[in-house]
């Protein structure tokens, strides 16, 4: 009895059929031998997070050991690396300072008192501080006072003198300016306006 054909399944090619080779996958990169289970290097890493702090913008050295002990440096690592980073001028209290108290100067008007809360909150330090707060000129720091009166009384024009010298007073007092130096600029200011001067 002849044996009957057994069907073999065609070849691919017969079959229309083409087998799809799989995707390359890729590979992680192989770590350096020479790397393997070694920690790194304290000093560097915290030399690498100083930095990063002060890439986006610039610090003071104590927010810079706040920003070193949120990420876990030990104390001693981060002072040694404060301290080159002194030394080569990459931290400087001062120079700090003195672009803090020009930047809020311009840009919010504050004056000694409100700027000298603003450097104790930063970290600078009182004597820092004092040092770059005895180059704010009087003269300027009432210039300033001038300057944001008549831009807050034109937003006051109709209402009645006190309430006009209330707000003001405390728009001055909320920039730090003695009480003195306010009361005369809002005086002065309120007399030189038409609604105030009398006939």
């Amino acid at each position: 009895m002849p044996f009957a054909d057994v069907a073999s399944p065609p070849p691919e090619w017969a079959a229309g059929t083409r087998r799809e080779t799989p995707p390359s996958v890729p590979q992680p990169p192989q770590p350096d031998p020479a790397t393997v289970g070694v920690e790194p290097d304290a000093h560097d890493v915290a030399r690498q997070i100083v930095l990063r702090q002060l890439t986006n913008s610039p610090k003071s050295r104590a927010q810079l050991e706040q920003a070193l002990a949120k990420r876990g440096c030990a104390p001693d690592v981060a002072a040694g690396v404060l301290d080159r980073m002194e030394e080569v001028g990459l931290v400087d209290d001062a120079a700090y300072a003195g672009m803090l108290v020009r930047s809020q100067q311009a840009g919010r008007g504050l004056a000694r008192r409100a700027l000298a809360q603003n450097l104790r909150q930063k970290g600078v330090s009182d004597e820092v501080a004092e040092s770059v707060l005895d180059d704010v000129d009087p003269a300027g720091e009432e210039e300033r006072a001038r300057d944001l009166v008549e831009k807050r009384l034109r937003r006051l024009h109709g209402l009645d003198r006190t309430v006009q010298m209330r707000r003001l007073a405390g728009l001055l007092a909320r920039k730090g300016y003695p009480s003195e130096v306010s009361m005369r600029v809002i005086r002065e200011a309120l007399d030189a306006t038409p609604e105030h001067q009398r006939d």
